[in-house]
């Protein structure tokens, strides 16, 4: 019996993010704060809320995962002009050299994970799981559409 892509994909995620965590770990870094600092290159300047909501973790979680990133020299809080109660968060320069490493294991790790498959299949693989991605992203939630 095959397993359903639900399955598979769950599967495939879960040895994904466990080999990532062992490439990470060798430079001191987890996956919660790559995904941290990932974010925050694609959303600098975003304030703790926002950050927390694209992660989709608790505010007090996110605030705990920034105090150690902060204290670590990789990312500084800055009070937001708009609301004084509010931090925007940044990327130092520090954090640049660790970002570009990061990179570098994650490109690796998806060179192993793609070992068999041509370069034609790579880029079919990616176009659909892009897809599949954009399908549910636009979907309202909560309304099924077959079944």
């Amino acid at each position: 019996m095959t397993d359903s892509l639900g399955f598979l994909l769950a599967d495939v995620s879960r040895l994904l993010r466990r080999d990532f965590d062992q490439r990470a770990r060798s430079i001191g870094v987890t996956r919660n704060q790559w995904r941290v600092l990932t974010m925050l290159v694609r959303h600098e300047g975003t304030n703790q809320g926002n950050l927390a909501d694209l992660l989709e973790v608790e505010p007090i979680t996110l605030c705990r995962m920034v105090d150690r990133l902060q204290e670590s020299g990789l990312v500084e809080r800055r009070p937001d002009p708009q609301d004084r109660r509010a931090w925007r968060l940044f990327l130092t320069k520090k954090s640049r050299p660790l970002l570009d490493e990061l990179r570098g294991h994650a490109a690796a790790l998806f060179c192993d994970a793609t070992i068999g498959l041509s370069e034609p299949q790579q880029v079919e693989l990616h176009a659909m799981l892009d897809k599949m991605r954009s399908n549910l992203t636009m979907r309202p939630e909560g309304i099924a559409t077959h079944g």
